[in-house]
């Protein structure tokens, strides 16, 4: 004999029954089968609202009661079967007995627990009907067979009774296929009850222990129990094997599965459990039994339960006097109030328990009543409530015999921002739970799920602001890198936002980098606030705010991207060249969240100068001079201007560099000297030493006229009409033997940047192109200063500065 279960999804349309009828028939080939079916999918909802609308008195009732009817009568005529008329009039009189309790609601306008379970019953008995009927099976009332209490909606069931009647019933039974309606079941007096949640698995449970069967199926919508909620958790896979306990556990924080209370009939006989997938009936599902191998994560599961409130009862009063506990919990039991977590500190100064949010007014009420005495005398204080809040699982019989379990949760978590209201812990070490805003629950699922499951694969989301010539490269670099990242370094890497100054485009499932420049222009109006609104509503893992603009607007918005542990890159100088205070306050906010805030771009494009810099400090060298060509545009154009061409004048090189990409799009701020002066002050900054941008020399070489001018094209203007001002320069240069390089230094506490005549023998002299050097003399590099020197300039370079930043925060 074998036990089949299936839900009401499984048989919820004629297509999803044929499913079933075949899994059922090629079951039956082996040996004689008992089939428990549900009531069609939606039909015990659609009984429940056509109780509610005959009590509030709203005759709609009536065509909600008809629906139910022809969705029952329509599947017959789906297949086509027997005498169909002896069918419909089954059906209709069910539906009668239905119609006309209904009625008796309508004007008592009060719904008795023994008229609800009359009339809920009728989802099973028709379900299981149509299905006997189909499969040309033969048809059993559960309710001959089960027999309960008198509690009609919720009722106990009488073992010793109900095992000897479903005994004697199939010993005697020769049917090779058998079907009941789950879930309802009759008292001694012959009245129908229900088995409340759960029933059908109930029911299910029931038959197998009874009979002592190798194996109940249960067969659903889900190919077995989930390592996480697969709606949330895309990574989340089935669970081959489980033991009771960890079902039991997993199901009571939220995995719908199995409900735990059904499954105790089979676990007091240890017979296995199978769930699986009526739809996909070829996949493995997940085996529940008493032992399983030896798994490869010590969790095995991670559940959660919304719609909770945290409650606690606190104050001096409670500590060391004996009886609070029992009281507390005395009162929300009287009310029937179901207790979810219990967590106490040693101290004994509070006790704090988390309880479902529909019961939260009621529990204030009745505990502050029984501890009035108290609240009055001081000894504690009123109930305290949170609310939307969520308890989250980590389960696996395994963790008890690993280190280091709570470490990766707590550490996952909070990487990520998550903040934890309370925890809870058995001795047993099979369960550890804690209590989340509700609003983390995302966030927090799929980081847990990558820290005990993924292989230690990171998912990295960016939110990419400044798509010009920067941007757009290092998107081309991303799409190009992502399998990569993903086979070489386990980097997950997607970009779920994207903002130019005009529009902005969001996709939580990640943006196609095959097509974002068609997708940018149907984004919507581009708004730098209502985007951190947006990247913070995401509330994603990993997420990486990446500026790739000169927007001072912007940069305003990196603390509060920091203060929700959303890290931040950037290749905008602003911030860090910003007011001291600032800047120290945007690297006191990386720290506090542990939010990396990471510019190495702000100096050198793609050459390691500030990780370099930050290196030697940590190794505990002193930076004693900073000498320093770090304007790559600067250096191009000083490299390509010359007297004997008019192709190479001082406007046309400018010009030149602009298209290339060189300047920034502004190039007064190249070109004055104050892009420069933003380098070196962030260099003398993280060299440890707190410096101003007013503070360093700038000693301009460009006349009056061009630092005079207001806008972008007079300033252009001004470098055509100053020519013979910039020839001056360089033919003063060649005179000397020397060539023109933008030079910053630092030494002896003081900063400056200038344009100087520089000789052959200096190591700036044979600096080419775009090209950056920066020579930093410290204590361990005193004659001979440690040279970093490369392309400094230029979008290739800088987006792929922006992508190695990008990528060291995938591999912390």
């Amino acid at each position: 004999m074998q036990v089949l279960k299936f839900g009401g999804t499984s048989v919820g349309t004629s297509e999803s029954m044929k499913n079933v009828m075949q899994i059922v028939l090629n079951a039956a080939k082996t040996d004689n089968t008992i089939v428990i079916v549900s009531a069609f999918a939606t039909i015990t909802n659609s009984l429940l609202l056509a109780m509610q609308e005959a009590k509030n008195t709203n005759e709609r009732y009536k065509i909600t009661l008809d629906e139910i009817k022809y969705i029952h009568i329509d599947r017959l005529a789906d297949f086509k079967i027997g005498s169909v008329l002896e069918m419909e009039t089954f059906i209709e009189k069910e539906m009668n007995v239905v119609s006309e309790l209904c009625r008796g609601i309508y004007l008592t306008k009060s719904i008795p627990q023994k008229v609800e379970a009359e009339i809920v019953s009728v989802g099973e008995k028709l379900s299981s009907y149509i299905l006997a009927k189909v499969l040309k099976a033969a048809h059993k009332d559960t309710r001959e067979l089960i027999i309960t209490s008198s509690k009609y909606t919720n009722a106990t069931v009488d073992f010793e009774v109900t095992n000897s009647n479903i005994k004697k019933y199939f010993s005697t039974s020769k049917a090779p296929i058998t079907i009941l309606g789950g879930f309802i079941a009759k008292n001694k007096q012959g009245e129908t009850t229900t088995l409340g949640r759960g029933g059908s698995d109930f029911t299910a449970s029931i038959m197998a222990a009874a009979l002592n069967v190798a194996k109940l199926e249960i067969w659903t919508d889900v190919s077995g129990m989930f390592t996480a909620n697969p709606k949330i958790v895309k990574t989340a896979f089935p669970i081959e094997n489980i033991t009771y306990q960890e079902a039991m556990e997993l199901s009571h924080f939220g995995a719908k599965v199995i409900y735990p209370p059904t499954i105790i009939p089979v676990l007091d006989k240890s017979i296995p459990i199978l769930i699986k997938n009526s739809f996909l009936p070829n996949e493995k599902g997940t085996l529940i039994c008493n032992k399983v191998k030896l798994q490869k994560s010590p969790v095995t599961g991670i559940s959660h339960i919304e719609d909770i409130a945290l409650i606690t009862l606190e104050g001096n009063g409670m500590i060391g006097i004996p009886g609070f506990s029992k009281r507390l919990f005395e009162a929300l039991y009287f009310e029937k109030i179901n207790v979810k977590l219990i967590t106490q500190a040693s101290s004994e100064h509070s006790i704090c328990i988390g309880i479902a949010s529909k019961d939260v007014n009621l529990a204030v009420q009745i505990v502050n009543q029984a501890f009035e005495y108290e609240i009055i005398t001081k000894k504690v204080v009123p109930l305290q409530v949170e609310t939307n809040v969520s308890i989250i699982a980590v389960v696996g019989d395994q963790m008890k015999s690993h280190q280091g379990i709570s470490g990766k949760l707590f550490s996952a978590l909070g990487y990520n921002n998550v903040n934890v209201r309370a925890i809870a812990q058995g001795a047993s070490e099979k369960n550890i739970s804690v209590v989340i805003a509700t609003k983390d629950v995302k966030k927090a699922l799929n980081s847990l799920h990558a820290a005990f499951f993924e292989n230690q694969i990171k998912q990295l989301n960016l939110f990419v602001v400044g798509i010009g010539n920067v941007g757009a490269k290092l998107l081309e670099q991303i799409k190009l890198q992502q399998t990569f990242l993903r086979k070489n370094l386990h980097i997950d890497l997607r970009v779920i936002a994207i903002s130019n100054s005009k529009k902005m485009i969001f996709n939580e499932n990640a943006i196609d980098l095959s097509n974002w420049q068609s997708e940018i222009n149907t984004g919507e109006a581009a708004d730098f606030s209502l985007f951190f609104d947006n990247v913070k509503f995401l509330n994603l893992r990993n997420s990486i705010f990446v500026d790739n603009t000169a927007n001072e607007e912007i940069t305003t918005y990196y603390s509060n991207y920091l203060s929700e542990s959303i890290s931040v890159v950037t290749c905008n100088k602003i911030a860090c060249s910003s007011d001291y205070e600032n800047y120290q306050n945007l690297k006191y906010l990386s720290k506090k969240y542990q939010a990396p805030f990471l510019y190495e771009t702000n100096v050198g494009a793609g050459l390691p100068i500030i990780d370099t810099l930050k290196n030697l400090i940590a190794s505990g060298d002193q930076i004693n001079e900073i000498q320093a060509v770090l304007s790559g545009s600067l250096n191009y154009i000083f490299n390509h201007f010359n007297t004997d061409s008019e192709k190479n004048s001082f406007y046309n090189v400018v010009k030149q560099a602009g298209i290339e990409g060189y300047t920034e799009p502004d190039p007064r701020i190249d070109l004055s000297g104050v892009d420069v002066m933003r380098k070196i002050l962030i260099l003398t900054r993280e060299s440890g030493k707190e410096f101003e941008l007013a503070d360093i020399d700038n000693e301009t070489f460009l006349p009056k006229s061009a630092l005079e001018a207001k806008t972008i094209s007079d300033f252009m203007k001004t470098l055509k009409e100053e020519a013979k001002h910039f020839e001056k320069l360089v033919k003063s240069a060649t005179k000397n033997k020397c060539r023109l390089k933008y030079v910053a230094s630092f030494k002896d506490g003081k900063a400056k940047v200038g344009l100087q005549e520089i000789p052959v023998s200096h190591p700036f002299y044979n600096l080419d192109g775009s090209d950056n050097i920066v020579l930093f003399y410290t204590n361990r590099y005193v004659n001979q200063p440690l040279i970093i020197k490369g392309a400094g300039a230029g979008a290739d370079v800088t987006a792929s500065g922006i992508f190695a930043d990008i990528i060291r925060i995938g591999n912390s």
